[in-house]
């Protein structure tokens, strides 16, 4: 297989020019430069000048480099070659088996809860069951949908939530209002909550307490799926 790559490797290595090696092999300097883009192959003679011009041994630029410096060792020094190729795959193949036995965590993510304009609160009946790669507590999850809580709440993550109630202004929560959901960064406000967004295209929303809006709990973590 030409190797086009290592044709410009090993000329620039001897600080030759593209017209250099036209020369010696007569032929135009952009018909030389069609073989180093790979645009075009030399016949089997013009690949026996280039190793002579270049100096380098027969096969350099056709074969693989593994196979072209395998076929130089001895027949004692190919069964060691083997050997140790054999081990490596071996290695490899136990390393994707560890890598595809590793312990994934189940959890059960209800219906979508809004990061965006609000979304139907989760049914306790209606959930989805996820993976991933680390347990962490949590009381329950919802899907975070829309883009008002990015970068660090991506739209189609997990939310994953603790039943505490308000704690401080600014952390972020899951509030309930007028059969909605939000996740946002709440400020107790003396007539209400006010529900700010991360993404500064979004506009806070204002919650009277007149609407009875109801904290459910803070969000102490977030993840985006892994398959199984």
């Amino acid at each position: 297989m030409y190797q086009p790559e290592k044709l410009k490797a090993r000329r620039k290595e001897l600080k030759m020019t593209q017209k250099d090696i036209a020369d010696q092999l007569g032929i135009t300097y952009q018909a030389y430069s069609t073989w180093e883009r790979g645009i075009k192959q030399p016949s089997r003679e013009k690949i026996k000048l280039l190793e002579q011009i270049l100096n380098v041994p027969k096969g350099y630029f056709t074969e693989v480099e593994i196979v072209r410096l395998y076929n130089t060792l001895s027949d004692e020094g190919k069964n060691n070659a083997l050997s140790y190729v054999r081990g490596l795959v071996q290695k490899e193949k136990c390393k994707n088996i560890v890598s595809m036995s590793e312990k994934l965590y189940e959890y059960h993510v209800y219906e979508q809860m809004s990061a965006g304009i609000g979304s139907p609160v989760y049914n306790d009946q209606n959930y989805d069951t996820v993976y991933f790669d680390e347990e962490l507590a949590h009381d329950f999850a919802s899907w975070i949908s829309g883009d008002s809580m990015e970068p660090k709440y991506q739209n189609g993550s997990v939310a994953l939530i603790r039943e505490t109630g308000f704690d401080y202004d600014g952390a972020v929560y899951a509030v309930v209002c007028n059969n909605q959901t939000y996740i946002k960064r709440v400020y107790q406000e003396e007539q209400g909550l006010r529900l700010v967004s991360i993404n500064p295209k979004y506009r806070d929303i204002f919650l009277s307490y007149d609407e009875d809006p109801r904290i459910v709990g803070i969000i102490v973590g977030n993840f985006l799926p892994v398959e199984q």
